[in-house]
């Protein structure tokens, strides 16, 4: 079979990259809503008298967004090497958006867990559906390039997130103007402002639904997944990828995969959490996950340059080291919060996150097309398992509440990347390597 390269024109490659880069920013955006409206959210909800739940509540939801996407990256994954990359992507976006928007009219914390896991079944699926779709039209030459930015869009994603926080905070007084200026009634206003006006926020979550309609009439089908699915003897299934010379690909990957979010959920995405008990400024969560972010948008890019330079296995032992170091750091030097607090935070997002430039470039190199998104979907998707597990145990076990412990915790659970620096080893080396056929 030809190459994409030569299979794919110009328009199609653009506009593949453009709506996957759109689907993984907004996948970023729904990653950051909740660790930026966790707190004001639950305790709007619960009310000042069942405070003392505030942290279960907290991270359960969190562990049925994690289980959410890994579900999620499973189902969309089969479903796009069944129906197709972009109807199956089409499908994701539509799915994590609307009910995003929906979980602003949450009224309990169940209303917002049930919301956020839906939500995810989507997010967890257009990853693996984008990155199946751009690395199969776009020539080998370009796939480091492009594994970059697919760790930027998400990561761009994360930083509108922060930024939107801090504009309403900002702004969320004229708001109440506003609405009564255009005789909103009383009621509805306080409940949409209240609480940093978390729910605002939410409602913002439903806006890549837009995203469907572009990606509908404008993104053509991959042609080596139309190929595949033409001269296949049959329909794929959920099990293709445990066959006799997938499965222990499926297995390495997987264990890659989950090293990385175990570091990303266990510790990194505590950071909001964590400042929160080191400083009254209400802005201090929103100026976390900006510099966690911009770190992140720097490193992705630079991840999958030095995964071309160096090898895939010399690339990730090395994020691996300087994710463990910047993380003890940051955890246990005891820093103040303030302008060099932040710049920490910022190194941290950028090694901690490298790993989402690498991810999309080494995992599409171990799956032949027939069952690439479920392969990959599979691999990057099972590990948010492991880490819904470590939130559940924060939560309902350990129920931090102090900034030492959050510390403590969060530098215990980043010791997770030593294994990575040894486990890399034993994985097949597949740069220099066409697509598996």
């Amino acid at each position: 079979m030809t190459q994409a390269s030569s299979e794919s024109s110009q328009y199609s490659r653009w506009m593949a990259f453009i709506a996957a880069f759109l689907g993984w920013m907004f996948d970023g955006v729904e990653m950051g809503l909740f660790p930026l409206v966790a707190t004001p959210a639950i305790e709007a909800m619960l009310g000042p008298e069942n405070l003392a739940y505030k942290m279960p509540w907290i991270t359960g939801i969190t562990a049925a967004f994690l289980i959410g996407a890994a579900a999620g990256g499973i189902m969309f994954g089969w479903l796009g090497d069944r129906i197709g990359r972009v109807k199956a992507m089409s499908l994701s976006v539509l799915t994590y958006s609307i009910f995003s928007g929906v979980c602003g009219f949450s009224q309990t914390p169940w209303d917002l867990g049930v919301l956020r896991f839906m939500a995810a079944l989507g997010m967890g699926g257009e990853w693996a559906l984008g990155v199946a779709l751009i690395m199969e039209v776009w020539p080998a030459a370009s796939r480091p390039t492009l594994a970059g930015f697919i760790g930027v869009a998400s990561n761009t994603g994360f930083v509108l997130t922060g930024l939107m926080g801090l504009g309403l905070a900002q702004v969320i007084g004229d708001l109440g103007g506003i609405l009564k200026a255009l005789h909103v009634p009383e009621n509805i206003t306080k409940s949409l402002l209240d609480h940093s006006g978390w729910r605002l926020l939410m409602f913002l979550g439903a806006t890549p639904a837009l995203l469907t309609l572009f990606i509908q009439f404008f993104v053509p089908e991959s042609k080596r997944w139309q190929h595949s699915a033409a001269t296949a003897t049959r329909k794929n299934k959920i099990s293709d990828i445990f066959e006799p010379g997938i499965a222990r690909m499926t297995i390495l990957g997987t264990i890659l995969g989950a090293l990385v979010l175990l570091g990303t959920w266990g510790s990194v995405q505590m950071i909001p959490n964590w400042v929160s008990k080191l400083t009254p400024d209400p802005t201090a969560r929103a100026l976390c996950v900006i510099w966690c972010g911009a770190g992140a948008i720097v490193a992705t890019l630079l991840a999958a340059w030095l995964a071309q330079l160096t090898s895939r296995r010399m690339s990730y032992f090395v994020f691996s080291t300087l994710s463990l170091v910047s993380c003890q750091y940051l955890f246990r030097a005891d820093i103040e919060y303030g302008n060099y607090f932040l710049f920490w935070v910022t190194i941290v997002g950028g090694t901690t996150a490298s790993f989402y430039g690498w991810l999309p470039l080494y995992l599409p190199e171990l799956f032949p097309t027939r069952c690439r998104a479920t392969g990959q979907g599979f691999a990057y998707n099972i590990a948010r398992i492991v880490a819904a597990i470590g939130t559940i145990i924060t939560g309902f076990v350990l129920n931090i509440e102090t900034a030492a412990g959050w510390a403590n915790l969060c530098g215990m659970v980043s010791l997770v990347y030593i294994i990575g620096m040894v486990f890399i080893w034993f994985c097949p080396e597949t740069k220099g390597k066409p697509l598996p056929e």
